[in-house]
């Protein structure tokens, strides 16, 4: 019989539904029947791609024996942490204070008051590696419980003590300048691999953020070892297994520091960032291989991830059918040779071998291979390689696909939007705009549904249960805001400026701090603030870049002085720890820059009008903003009162409070977006 998950919306928690343990939902009435059991509470916290968390859900949540004692002992709560990231952030600061490390599965033994009191991640369904099996855990747990009740409460209320002790990230220390910046580039360079690009050692994780900071910072000062950095990054990962040689886009990670290896579950956010990532490389560079990732990139998001509904899915799982029955990692990727000659026969399976680096000892498991493309095909051999990649590809398809979290989620969603919307725009591809807008639509539509507050999911037309968190706000956003400089409807700025709006009112603090959560929000035993970038841009660098912008876009004070406020912890940060604040090091080059905030006028259709058009989207300037339409048109206050220079399409570029001269030339707005 299916327990209480089933009426979630969650693909992950729909996959515990018919788990033999009486799985609760995160609620009050979990809490509640805990105190009237007078039990603890067990909460297991994971996401549909995450590998460990399959495995412990088939050792341990489906054996009949092992939910025996779960369900006599506990009250069972699932979380899953894309849907519930302030839980998730809490009890995790928790779990790291106390262990010194953390991940997913994250398993926290909880009082009926939300106080935790044990902790761990995976356990095994016997000892192994020096860990007790999870019976042992659960045993150990209930007896501490029964018999040593003082004993539990005084170290429950010793780590919720110690973690509202802990201080703070606060703002309002001013805005980091340029000693802070040159110091962030010297660490970013001590940290860079030089043999493999990215920076430290395995597991690697491609550096979105910091690529971002590292293209602006050259944009501004003309650095070019950040330029470099930069692009050798780029290559080295896209020339690697981390990326889909054949359908395009990137694995969450690489095991290895050479990229050859990843863990293969695909993010909607990494594809995400990068893409818009390789998109102004391009920009940047005219690199042809930046902008074959960038487009490849797009169009797999659009292709695999994008929901009936127009948004796009959080993930694709690592694991797959191996065609045994079994699920394996990397099952759907990997190739042997005889799987290469299966599908292409032996000539061109020997070529595409040597071409994709695949070998009969493997580079992954059981004699497979990752595909790596060390170099391009020649040019007489493009032809070839297009027919084999397209064959492989075909294969591939045939291959039991792996499973997909349908799972909208706000934030991601509109770093989607960003990079599709850029992506189109820059590299002509007018379709990915279309896509972008749609998602955006869905949002505004599903996601806003009662013109009040952002919902955080939605999942098959219905919206989740959750409350948008910052990151939800700032990211949406940030995507209106990429949408509104490309398709020139000012009502995305409008939307923009709706949910920045709640932020100055529900998140942040005095000082210039911001919370993960809104003031109104589920209270839990500790307020979630996070300043640093994890996998995503933290909702507080988020937020500083999105206020920025929209401040450059309507002379908003209020915004600007926020975006300032919070860019007090990247002055404090950035030079310490740039690694783990490249979203918000790339904000504060643009408000170095200015950012410069550039308004297009003239007739649509006008080839004149056009050409400064795409002069304004080509400009690397950090962070600027872009408004085009009619002179005076009520769309964008950067097109108040800017007429035509002499009946003719013109541009008009200001920074720092101070504009130049109009012109009509695009080499004359090319040089005025580069000084």
């Amino acid at each position: 019989m299916p327990n209480r998950l089933a009426h979630e919306t969650s693909p992950y928690l729909l996959q515990h539904a018919d788990n033999p343990v009486d799985w609760w939902p995160w609620s009050a009435e979990a809490f509640e029947e805990a105190r009237r059991r007078d039990v603890p509470v067990l909460l297991s916290v994971g996401y549909s791609s995450c590998h460990w968390c399959h495995v412990m859900a088939h050792e341990s949540f489906e054996d009949e024996a092992t939910a025996a004692l779960v369900n006599e002992h506990f009250v069972a709560v699932k979380v899953d942490r894309e849907e519930r990231p302030d839980v998730d952030a809490v009890y995790m600061e928790a779990v790291q204070a106390a262990t010194g490390q953390g991940g997913w599965p994250m398993t926290v033994f909880l009082t009926p008051d939300a106080e935790p009191f044990y902790f761990g991640t995976y356990f095994p369904p016997e000892p192994r590696h020096g860990m007790p099996s999870f019976p042992e855990v659960l045993d150990g747990v209930a007896q501490a419980w029964t018999g040593r009740r003082e004993e539990v409460a005084e170290v429950a209320a010793r780590i919720v003590k110690d973690l509202a002790g802990r201080s703070l990230a606060h703002g309002g220390d001013g805005v980091p300048g340029e000693p802070e910046l040159a110091q962030a580039l010297l660490g970013l360079t001590r940290e860079y691999d030089t043999a493999s690009g990215g920076f430290g050692g395995a597991p690697k994780f491609p550096p979105s953020m910091v690529l971002e900071f590292l293209l602006r910072h050259h944009a501004r000062t003309g650095a070019e070892g950040a330029l470099q950095m930069a692009a050798d990054t780029c290559e080295a990962m896209a020339r690697g297994g981390i990326y889909d040689q054949l359908g395009g886009g990137f694995a969450r990670y690489a095991v290895d520091r050479a990229w050859v290896v990843p863990h293969f579950e695909k993010m909607l956010y990494d594809n995400a960032l990068l893409c818009r990532v390789y998109a102004h490389l391009w920009r940047a560079t005219g690199s042809d291989l930046a902008r074959r990732v960038a487009l490849e990139t797009a169009d797999f998001m659009v292709r695999e991830l994008r929901t009936p509904e127009g948004g796009f899915a959080s993930a694709l799982d690592a694991d797959s059918d191996d065609g045994t029955g079994r699920h394996v990692e990397g099952a759907y990727y990997a190739w042997t040779p005889a799987q290469l000659t299966a599908a292409l026969g032996e000539d061109d399976a020997a070529y595409a071998a040597r071409h994709f680096g695949v070998t009969e000892e493997g580079t992954f498991e059981h004699g497979s291979s990752v595909l790596q493309l060390p170099q391009d095909a020649g040019v007489a051999d493009a032809e070839r390689m297009a027919s084999i990649r397209e064959r492989l590809l075909a294969a591939r398809d045939e291959r039991a696909r792996p499973g997909r979290d349908d799972k909208i989620v706000a934030a991601w969603n509109g770093l989607a939007i960003a990079a599709l919307a850029e992506t189109g725009a820059l590299l002509d591809r007018p379709d990915l705009v279309e896509r972008a807008t749609e998602a955006a639509d869905l949002l505004v539509r599903l996601h806003l549904d009662d013109g009040a507050r952002l919902t955080r999911t939605s999942k098959d037309g219905q919206a989740g249960g959750n409350a948008g968190v910052l990151e939800d706000y700032a990211d949406v956003a940030e995507g209106f805001l990429a949408l509104a400089s490309v398709t020139g409807e000012g009502v995305w700025l409008e939307f923009a400026g709706f949910l920045l709006d709640i932020v100055l009112d529900q998140f942040t603090a005095e000082g210039g701090a911001l919370y993960d959560t809104a003031h109104d929000a589920e209270p839990l035993i500790r307020r979630p603030q996070d300043p640093t970038d994890n996998a995503t841009p933290s909702g507080w660098t988020a937020a500083a870049g999105a206020l920025l912008s929209y401040a450059a876009h309507t002379g908003s004070e209020p915004h600007r002085a926020a975006a300032e406020a919070a860019l007090g912890v990247v002055k404090a940060l950035g030079p310490r720890a740039p690694r783990f604040i490249g979203w918000g090091l790339a904000v504060a080059e643009a408000l170095l820059d200015g950012p410069r905030e550039i308004a297009v006028v003239g007739a649509l259709d006008d080839d004149a009008f056009r050409a400064l058009c795409r002069t304004a989207l080509d400009a690397t300037a950090p962070g600027a903003v872009l408004a085009f339409g009619p002179p005076d048109s009520a769309e964008f206050p950067l097109l108040k009162d800017r007429p035509l220079v002499d009946g003719a399409p013109a541009a008009y570029v200001c920074r720092h409070f101070a504009c130049e001269a109009p012109t009509t030339d695009p080499a004359g707005l090319a040089r005025a977006l580069t000084r």
